[in-house]
């Protein structure tokens, strides 16, 4: 790889970097920026208005991917993703300057949300973009390879930006972080906006794009191309179920709701859990160049679909080994303690609560939700009608007549029973960043590579796949739909439909069917009707 080549794949990168960054961030810090920003809420309500305006970034990158798609095709691949990165590099920065609630009132949350939109819709034009540059760059049998280093850049976003936090907690204390040193994270992210934006007025515009535009074969409705004509309109279908659906959310398991599960299922505390994540993110990332390079010598779709497959038959196992090397007591409380919820069905409703707005007030609907958000794996027993609620830990029995009642005994029982709570010894737990030699530390980072391997395995590959799937003249537009869509509503809102899964059905792997389902889809479709692309001219208009 040459000087050029280097400079093109560096430029293009670091809007994937900032990408993640930004959205680590505001997921990480989701709790401290609803106490800021939604004040004037219960300390629950926050909490939900946080993670919705979370979401909401999520929600709106396709239709990013649609405008700035067109854009891409009609004006180009170099000035569509520096207007991108601009819009997103700014709103990052403002929501590290802006006013809190308490000093601008309803003006706070709406701004905030405001600004997580732009980010969503820049970011939905911004990997497009990228990708597209780097592989019309590339020379013919390379392209998997030199697309992967912007892969390994989503892993390097989260990474720095976990540094970023940790380095400044341990620098001001909690309460000053909590109070204003949140905001150092986002304000940083400038001196990412001020490289990126230096280095990409540098580039040149793409040679295949401008090679096609000089001789006027550029499409003039690449929307209409891509979508209303069913010859593209399939592939755009097959790039989502056979291929992106599976990697979002192969993806988002092995890093997103890894953490989570550590955090709110194992109660292992956010230092560590973050350190372990970091170690194992620091440990795998190489494997996206590995299997980038790989997929150009046997295909994308061997390596993709088969990280699909594996991880779908695996991940169940691999959590559960999670759990016991990370909360040896809680496994073992897990697999020893019968839990029932016995009551009338008529006072028992659905649990289902992805984003979190639904307040139960049923004691039988309370009981199982205190459970779940306890990590008590229990099942519901059906009573006599009209027969109050009862929760039986073993053979001990404990009266919940109303909705807040009860929970204390139930505490102890569990508890007796071998249920540890948080910071009891036993749960996996980090000294310092490099405290990684001990058995059960080293055990934890050891599961948590293989999922980041996964991760490597579907990711690596996508990008040069999306890219040599369609033509020149509309495959900013055609790539970036289904790689939105796959990403950010597959598998951005994995982490809350998983724990919904979890706290409906009392069992911490429930969750993991959501990722399971999808892997599996993916990797049937994928197999039976997704073309290998490998050796496709991508110069072709």
């Amino acid at each position: 790889m040459g000087k050029e080549e280097r400079f093109v794949i560096v430029a293009s990168s670091l809007g994937t970097v900032f990408e993640w960054y930004d959205f680590y961030l505001y997921g990480s810090l989701a709790g401290i920026i609803g106490a800021q920003f939604f004040s004037a809420y219960p300390p629950a309500t926050r909490d939900i208005f946080a993670l919705l305006a979370f979401a909401a970034g999520f929600l709106v990158r396709p239709f990013g991917a649609i405008v700035f798609g067109r854009v891409g095709d009609i004006v180009g691949r170099k000035y569509t993703f520096l207007v991108t990165i601009l819009i997103m590099g700014l709103s990052t920065f403002i929501v590290g300057l802006l006013p809190n609630a308490a000093t601008i009132g309803i003006a706070a949350p709406i701004i905030l949300i405001a600004l997580r939109l732009l980010q969503g819709l820049a970011l939905g034009g911004e990997y497009g973009g990228a990708a597209t540059y780097v592989a019309e760059h590339a020379p013919q049998g390379k392209r998997g390879y030199y697309t992967s280093f912007i892969q390994t850049t989503a892993t390097l976003g989260l990474f720095m930006s976990l540094l970023v936090i940790l380095f400044t907690r341990t620098a001001i204390g909690e309460k000053d972080f909590a109070d204003w040193g949140w905001r150092v994270p986002f304000l940083v992210s400038v001196l990412l906006l001020g490289v990126s934006v230096w280095i990409r007025l540098r580039l040149n515009e793409s040679p295949i794009f401008q090679k096609m535009k000089d001789e006027g074969k550029g499409s003039k409705a690449p929307l209409t191309e891509a979508f209303a004509n069913w010859s593209n309109a399939k592939l755009v279908i097959l790039a989502l179920v056979g291929g992106v659906m599976g990697q979002g959310v192969v993806w988002y398991t092995g890093q997103f709701y890894a953490l989570f599960f550590l955090q709110s299922i194992l109660k292992v505390d956010g230092y560590t859990a973050n350190l372990l994540i970091a170690w194992s993110l620091l440990f795998g990332t190489g494997f996206f160049i590995v299997f980038g390079a790989l997929s150009d010598k046997i295909g994308r779709k061997p390596i993709i679909l088969a990280g699909c497959l594996i991880a779908a038959l695996t991940f169940i196992p691999i959590f559960k080994m999670i759990s016991t090397n990370a909360n040896p007591a809680l496994e073992k409380a897990y697999e020893n303690t019968k839990v029932e919820v016995v009551a009338d069905p008529a006072g028992c409703g659905d649990l289902f609560n992805p984003v979190g707005t639904r307040v139960f007030s049923a004691p039988c609907d309370t009981a199982r939700a205190f459970l779940a958000q306890s990590s008590v794996k229990y099942s519901t027993v059906y009573g006599a009608a009209g027969s109050g609620v009862k929760v039986k830990v073993n053979d001990k029995e404990i009266a919940y007549p109303d909705a807040k009642s009860g929970n204390p005994a139930i505490t102890a029982a569990v508890a007796a029973a071998g249920y540890p709570k948080a910071g009891d010894a036993g749960i996996v737990k980090m000294s310092n960043p490099f405290d990684i030699f001990r058995p059960q530390v080293a055990a934890v980072i050891g599961l948590l590579f293989i999922l980041v391997i996964y991760v490597t395995m579907v990711y690596g590959p996508i990008a040069a796949m999306l890219v040599e799937l369609f033509p020149t003249r509309i495959r900013y537009t055609s790539m970036s739909l289904p790689y939105h869509i796959g990403n950010g509503w597959f598998g951005g809102l994995l982490p809350a439909t998983s724990f919904a899964i979890v706290a409906s059905t009392g069992d911490i792997y429930a969750g993991l069917w959501y990722p399971i389902i999808f892997a599996s889809i993916t990797a049937v479709v994928g197999f039976i009707f997704l073309p290998e692309t490998k050796d496709v001219d991508i110069t072709k208009t």
